[in-house]
């Protein structure tokens, strides 16, 4: 019988996003899942069978040396032509454009790509904040090759060490459109769902759900940015426990609307 106004609903469901302490600047070839275990360790917390971590995508990349300096990067023509009209440095400019498979918006301070992993995003996900500059020469930041791999390495190696399941999910900060601000989206997971599709489950009322498909991974990752930060907090690693989200191995191109489908692209 479905539920009236007075029905009691479910039982409250408990979750923690705890932020790691004692995480250090992480240089190329280190080794990440040992910072994790000492985060959780200074943080007095332990992994438990379900816990999923979210990681920042920047200690990936200094990890996997994805640190490119601009004097060594010499723009093509085409970078020149476009750095112009979008008011950016032209190396930086070559960097998204390698980086790319297309060019989707460009305006004044504002360059929107299709990236070569297959998600859309400002700039190509090459950054400058939060990265050690040397004296005299402008460091930038690229995403890593393969973030789902990434994930998934940490994620094998966390569960050898410690003998607990756990998944892992690369969160980056992304803007959307019509909509002001950015938020955690996963570029990467490992050992977890990243969309949960709902289609063909009853809703409160019986109903079977016709186009429901829930971003979970997405979910999560923005989740885990309000206590990650944004800025100077040096808080990259969010223990999550406690959140239902379904275990499998997936990809983080379940996420990716296929440009056949995008009715907000140009065609």
């Amino acid at each position: 019988m479905p539920p009236d106004c007075h029905s009691t609903m479910p039982n409250p469901l408990t979750a923690r996003l705890v932020a790691l302490g004692g995480v250090p600047l992480v240089c190329a070839g280190d080794d990440l899942a040992a910072i994790v275990l000492r985060g959780l360790e200074d943080s007095g917390e332990e992994l438990a069978d379900g816990d999923i971590l979210v990681i920042a995508q920047k200690i990936f990349s200094k990890a996997e040396d994805r640190v490119v300096r601009l004097s060594t990067v010499t723009p093509t023509a085409r970078a020149e032509a476009v750095a112009r009209e979008v008011r950016k440095d032209p190396r930086v400019v070559e960097l998204i454009l390698r980086e790319s498979r297309e060019i989707v918006r460009q305006q004044a301070d504002l360059l929107v790509v299709e990236h070569i992993l297959g998600f859309v995003t400002a700039q190509a996900g090459v950054d400058m904040s939060n990265v050690q500059h040397e004296k005299h020469d402008d460091t930038v930041l690229l995403l890593p090759m393969d973030p789902d791999a990434s994930c998934e390495r940490l994620r094998l190696t966390l569960e050898q060490r410690t003998g607990v399941r756990v998944g892992v999910i690369m969160n980056d900060s992304h803007g959307r459109a019509f909509r002001n601000g950015v938020v955690g989206v996963a570029i990467g997971v490992s050992g977890i769902a990243a969309l949960a599709d709902l289609r063909g489950q009853p809703d409160l009322f019986g109903r079977k759900l016709q186009a429901t498909e829930v971003a979970v991974a997405d979910e999560l990752a923005a989740a885990a940015s309000l206590v990650m930060g944004q800025a100077a907090e040096g808080r990259p690693i969010v223990l999550a426990r406690g959140f239902p989200l379904p275990r499998r191995e997936a990809s983080a191109a379940e996420l990716y609307r296929p440009k056949h489908r995008d009715a907000f692209r140009r065609a």
